[in-house]
């Protein structure tokens, strides 16, 4: 929660913060996140407007997951860019309002969720440890990357398989 209280309600008027705050739970996607406690970095100009608050900022926060090819970890960093209208929570509400849009508590206002959807849109669908990561075998799961040249032989058919004893020299028998 940021309290907007030194910004008033005169429109016009602004605050620019910079704060650290704990990252909070599920902050990411499956494979790629910000962990929970973690710091995160918001740089953010409040302006008072007509129907309530106008929070512009960005997010810096320090990335930890695994490659979806690999499964190699992976540590990055993030910047989430985001902009909110924070409607005062003593207008009149129309019956055509949005249910979805976000209110004031006072003079607070709950960065979370803004802070949830700025981050999630960023982070890309299917992250990688590196751009080219050739991933796991599909036979074994070996790590492609480690062993470039790794392969296997050709499966054999299985109906076929009883055919390869008659090619194998120790089972087959040599007549004299």
């Amino acid at each position: 929660m940021l309290d907007t209280f030194e910004l008033g309600r005169r429109p016009g008027s602004q605050l620019e913060v910079t704060l650290t705050v704990p990252a909070p739970a599920d902050l990411g996607i499956e494979l790629l996140g910000v962990p929970e406690g973690a710091e995160v970095e918001l740089d953010l100009r409040l302006e008072a407007v007509m129907e309530g608050v106008l929070v512009t900022g960005s997010a810096y926060a320090d990335l930890e997951g695994e490659c979806a090819r690999c499964l190699e970890p992976i540590h990055d960093e993030i910047e989430a860019r985001f902009q909110e209208l924070f409607v005062y929570d003593d207008e009149k509400r129309d019956a055509d309002d949005d249910e979805e849009e976000l209110r004031t508590e006072g003079d607070l206002v709950d960065l979370e969720p803004v802070l949830r959807d700025a981050v999630v849109l960023v982070l890309p669908f299917q992250p990688l440890c590196q751009d080219d990561c050739p991933g796991l075998c599909i036979d074994c799961g070996a790590r492609l990357a480690d062993d470039p040249d790794h392969t296997h032989e050709a499966p054999i058919d299985p109906r076929w398989a009883g055919l390869s004893a008659l090619q194998d020299p120790k089972t087959s028998k040599t007549e004299d």
